[in-house]
């Protein structure tokens, strides 16, 4: 292979998790075909289909075990027939003690990654009868990222836990105690793509949900308890220092027990310090605790990149909570754009008293970062310093749902902070007594409200003793219940600054257009400047569980003695918003010239004409 298309190929390879394969080939223990279909293992000149997912795995490892853990080419074998077992029963790989290939070592079952917890059981049965049947001293299942490894001689056929050891022995060598190992070249994390760090995801909430045992919900919250620990473990020196072996990993010889007693410490610590993100214990087995590790242990998540763990997690989020609890999840198209229309600045305080998983809160985030690399451009310490600063101090949110505040939390975490002004409460209380849950939740304060707010719910006054504190409640005129949207817009005007600060809501279309709600809007022109409203296509929410006709609406708060002649409002209908109604990708996006457009209008308002 000719050395532009080796960097090329390694390029492509490496960002699929798959350098093994490139060393494989580059240093001729693999070869395959032109087309890439078929794949020879060349020291023993076998030949197989490399269109099975279970071989790229098994080519990986094979190429892994000589270069990783030095065992020689010349004692590998694959295919392997088992004696006193189904003609069938192969061993996908053994690794022998001797050149005749007679004193099989290690015997490894492959398969395909993103298996079940009861497929990868299942893969442990064969392989200990495969490795009982050669009379090897060791046996590993090896699905992607997730491994496990077994001293077969020195217990009984039966036991399945006792005797796992950390990591396969290098070249013949005694069982190491830990394979992670923090900052050690060679023995650290490892770095996944998107579709990775997914699967990853998805086997553990499948780990914990135990095949409908918990609600999806409840398992996302228990999966988040793990995530943070291990996020924990990699970030806090106070937890694992340079050099020691990670705490979120599976030592030799140890128990179920013994791994929750070390990851349930690291969570206690992290609570004491931290009891917003997290107020109740961890609820799980340690069995299902343990399986989880093996999941997630060889990951880097502090160490993947931001863009990358952000969209899996998200994605993640987005199919777990889709239909059931889409009203805390708001299309990122329609976020962007929103985040684009505000353009949030370093120096300015961020609010969404809806926040719900945090998309327009982290969008913001992603907004100052990218500014930040154009500002920096070859300052990566100051780039950092920048957004991190912008995520810690600059972002808020409140969302009345804990679990789903939890979510968000935990959704900022991932995106390497920015959680610390994130609390669980009703954005319609009493302003003193959100003050007093968050000392910054203060009137006349922020500088942007992107927001999302809940559609349809009523407030009742026999209910809440908050309505007769808002002006479109009860406080003007006696009413019994009003809409929840309709409050959050008079709580929103309330929050921001006078004068200069700037609100993207989306509102349902009635608010702008029934007659009835004619009080409504004379309250918005009163208080605000009308800057922008446009149009959603009705299908906009449908996807996640909505189908309210609505708008995105943008404002400015008027400023206390400030009075405005008649004004231009810039208007828009965005037919097509990057999805259509069944949540598909949509190539065309009228939010981008909507965007343009609106630049235009902001130059020469009165002069504009329109397109």
């Amino acid at each position: 292979m000719s050395k532009i298309l080796y960097e090329e190929k390694k390029e492509k390879v490496k960002a699929e998790s798959e350098e093994f394969l490139i060393a494989g080939e580059d240093k001729s223990y693999i070869t395959f075909t032109k087309d890439s279909t078929k794949i020879t293992y060349n020291a023993i000149d076998k030949t197989y289909s490399f269109k099975n997912p279970e071989e790229k795995v098994r080519a990986s490892f094979y190429v892994e075990l000589i270069e990783k853990y030095n065992y020689p080419e010349n004692r590998l074998d694959t295919e392997v027939v088992v004696p006193r077992r189904t003609p069938s029963d192969k061993a996908d790989i053994v690794i022998f003690e001797d050149d005749e290939k007679k004193n099989p070592y290690l015997v490894i079952e492959c398969k395909k990654d993103g298996i079940t917890d009861a497929e990868f059981k299942q893969a442990i049965e064969q392989v200990f009868g495969n490795a009982n049947s050669l009379r090897a001293k060791f046996a590993a299942v090896v699905a992607g990222h997730t491994r496990t490894v077994f001293d077969v001689a020195g217990f009984k056929p039966s036991e399945r836990e006792t005797n796992v050891i950390s990591d396969i022995p290098q070249k013949y060598g005694p069982a190491p105690k830990y394979r992670f190992f923090k900052g050690v070249s060679e023995k650290d994390l490892s770095v996944v793509p998107k579709d990775e760090l997914m699967r990853a995801l998805e086997k553990s909430h499948d780990t914990v949900w135990q095949g409908g045992k918990l609600a999806p919900t409840t398992a996302f919250d228990e999966v988040s308890k793990l995530l943070f620990c291990k996020l924990q473990d990699e970030k806090e020196s106070t937890i694992t220092k340079r050099g020691e072996p990670y705490k979120f990993q599976i030592g030799t010889h140890e128990s179920p027990n013994d791994v929750f007693q070390r990851i349930n410490k690291i969570y206690q610590e992290a609570k004491i310090k931290d009891a917003e993100v997290f107020r109740e214990d961890i609820r799980l087995e340690p069995k299902v605790i343990y399986s989880v590790v093996e999941h997630l242990q060889s990951i880097n998540f502090n160490k993947t990149d931001l863009d990358t763990k952000g969209i899996a997690f998200e994605r993640f989020m987005e199919d777990l909570f889709k239909g059931k609890m889409g009203q805390f999840f708001t299309p990122r198209e329609i976020i962007r754009f929103c985040v684009k229309m505000l353009n949030p600045q370093t120096n300015q305080l961020v609010l969404d008293p809806a926040c719900g998983s945090g998309g327009f809160l982290l969008n913001s985030m992603d907004l100052i970062r990218n500014n930040a690399k154009n500002e920096y451009p070859n300052d990566a310490t100051e780039q950092y310093r920048m957004w991190h600063d912008f995520a810690k101090e600059n972002l808020f949110g409140i969302e009345i749902n804990d679990q789903i505040a939890r979510v968000c939390k935990m959704n900022m975490i991932i995106h390497d902070d920015g959680h610390t002004n994130i609390i669980s409460t009703d954005s319609l209380r009493k302003f003193d007594e959100i003050n007093d849950i968050h000392k910054r939740f203060k009137k006349d304060y922020f500088d942007i409200i992107l927001t999302n707010p809940p559609f349809g719910a009523t407030v009742k006054s026999t209910e809440k003793d908050y309505l007769d504190t808002f002006e479109l409640g009860a406080k003007n005129k006696k009413r019994k219940n009003q809409k929840t949207e309709i409050l959050f817009i008079e709580r929103c005007i309330d929050y921001i600054k006078p004068k200069t600060g700037k609100i993207g809501i989306v509102l349902p279309d009635g608010i702008l257009t029934n007659s009835s709600l004619q009080y409504v809007r004379d309250f918005i022109m009163e208080r605000c400047q009308i800057q922008a409203v446009v149009s959603l296509p009705q299908f906009a929410f449908s996807h996640f569980g909505a189908g309210v006709k609505s708008s995105l609406v943008f404002l400015r708060r008027k400023g206390e003695k400030e009075t405005l002649e008649n004004y231009p409002i810039f208007m828009a209908i965005a037919e097509h918003i990057g999805y259509d109604a069944t949540g598909r990708k949509d190539t065309v996006n009228d939010f981008n010239k909507i965007y343009n457009e609106y630049q235009k209008f902001r130059k020469r308002p009165k002069s504009y004409k329109g397109c």
